[in-house]
């Protein structure tokens, strides 16, 4: 019984940082994330169309955001 307590105790930790590693996997991927959606909220407050520049710059910006989450989704095995 004590020996099932205890892998039982062993599997509850390992889950516990798996699930606390999911973000920290991949850092970089994610301050991209971060940084991508910063840059489409400011893009999105902008005034004025800048010559057709602002929407063309919030379309890559939605394509690069697209990417880097399929990128984290990929890496990840999903």
């Amino acid at each position: 019984m004590k020996t099932l307590k205890t892998g039982l105790a062993i599997l509850a930790v390992i889950s516990a940082f798996n699930l606390s590693s999911v973000r920290a996997d991949q850092p970089h991927m994610h301050r991209a994330l971060d940084h991508l959606r910063a840059a489409r909220a400011e893009l999105a407050v902008a005034e004025l169309d800048k010559g057709g520049w602002r929407v063309r710059a919030l379309a890559n910006v939605d394509r690069a955001i697209a990417d880097t989450e399929r990128g984290i989704g990929f890496a990840r095995g999903h």
